[in-house]
């Protein structure tokens, strides 16, 4: 196709019964005007469409990268997600265990403590048998003493109200040992 240059420049021969060159100069020209016209439209046309398409091509690579980026953010969130679902079962594994431990090394101590105050009870019984003798042998002694003094002398004698008193007040502490042996 022509450009309208080369319908203004084109020159045609001259003939004797040829056409009326004026009318044709000016209808080449309407021809070329027109031509312009069309050219100049096609170049914007296609300076937007490039534009366009530089816009197309834009948008598709940012399109990608979104798709990418979310891709890859799901990707990462689930693994996110499953990380932290391990990490809590371990963490609730740790727990249990350390809960057990601490549940074995409590009963531990209980036993232990039941064990020391069967010890410390069967040390008391003991210590109350053994003070309970040596009260009982020491009032024996006691009254062997004021029996072998009767028969001395009345004199530093104690009476009977006073020696009954000592039995009983004896008696009283043999008493509190032996509740304190139960308890």
């Amino acid at each position: 196709m022509p450009t309208h240059q080369e319908v203004r420049k084109r020159e045609f021969r001259k003939v004797m019964r040829g056409v009326d060159a004026t009318e044709v100069h000016t209808y080449l020209q309407e021809v070329a005007a027109s031509l312009e016209s069309l050219q100049r439209n096609y170049e914007d046309v296609v300076r937007s469409l490039t534009i366009a398409e530089t816009r197309l091509k834009d948008y598709e690579s940012v399109e990608k990268t979104l798709h990418d980026t979310l891709a890859h953010a799901q990707e990462a969130s689930g693994k996110t997600v499953e990380n932290a679902r391990k990490e809590a079962e371990l963490i609730i594994r740790d727990a249990e265990l350390k809960a057990a431990q601490i549940l074995e090394k409590s009963r531990n101590d209980l036993t232990a403590l039941k064990e020391q105050i069967i010890i410390l009870k069967a040390k008391k019984d003991s210590l109350v048998a053994r003070l309970k003798m040596l009260l009982t042998s020491e009032l024996d002694l006691v009254t062997a003493i004021e029996t072998s003094e009767d028969g001395d002398s009345s004199h530093g004698r104690t009476s009977p109200a006073e020696q009954s008193g000592k039995d009983q007040e004896i008696e009283e502490i043999i008493k509190n040992l032996d509740n304190a042996g139960t308890s």
